[in-house]
């Protein structure tokens, strides 16, 4: 059994999560801790529960989702993992920051990069592991990471409950987004619970019946 432990962060309201099972080896996705206070809540949930994270992972890399990376990098030695595809939007974040809040920049320390992840990647950490399955469409480089054994999606800002990730940023498609979700949902068991970048959980189910982006 995982325990998921939901952080909603910054200005932009993201999601971040650390999955840990019962050996108290974590994963940590889409670290977007902005404010130090929200950084030292994630790292007093970590330590008071004698976590050991093993690896941060990122579906996409909008700096809303990588706030905290270097944080991260600092705090646990973790360097954030990402697509091949994402690095050029990890690399700049300023560029991306005047493109979608008009020419604001805010601190954005990413550390390094770590080890891309595609889709062969599995993440093992405690008895359980992570598996990679590209979503482009958002961006470029956008995935999803899948938890078979506990029915777990973390699907980044590729798909929300009854919505989809916006596509007119650099980088995005939208009809290449529909058809990665497409495909996904229709590969993944209906009871799978879904754990967005943004806004509350959902399942396949849901989606497959009832999101209006996707055809259903």
């Amino acid at each position: 059994m995982i325990t998921i432990k939901t952080f909603t962060v910054n200005p932009l309201g993201e999601n971040c999560y650390v999955v840990s099972d019962d050996t108290l080896d974590a994963v940590i996705i889409d670290c977007g801790a902005f404010y130090d206070e929200e950084k030292a809540t994630i790292s007093d949930y970590i330590d008071l529960n004698e976590l050991h994270p093993v690896a941060h992972l990122l579906t996409h890399a909008h700096f809303d989702h990588i706030f905290g990376a270097g944080f991260i990098h600092e705090r646990y030695g973790l360097a954030a993992r990402c697509h091949e595809d994402e690095l050029p939007l990890f690399n700049d974040t300023a560029a991306q920051m005047r493109e979608i809040l008009g020419g604001h920049i805010l601190p954005c320390p990413t550390g390094p990069a770590g080890e891309p992840l595609t889709a062969d990647t599995v993440i093992h950490f405690g008895n359980h592991q992570l598996t990679v399955i590209p979503c482009p469409g958002h961006s470029p480089g956008g995935i999803c990471l899948y938890c078979e054994q506990e029915k777990a999606l973390f699907s980044g800002d590729s798909l929300f409950r009854m919505s989809i990730g916006r596509t007119d940023l650099p980088g995005g498609h939208h009809w290449t987004l529909i058809k990665s979700l497409q495909r996904l949902l229709k590969a993944l068991p209906e009871d799978v619970v879904v754990y967005p970048g943004h806004g509350p959980t959902t399942d396949v189910d849901t989606e497959r019946t009832y999101n209006p982006y996707l055809g259903a």
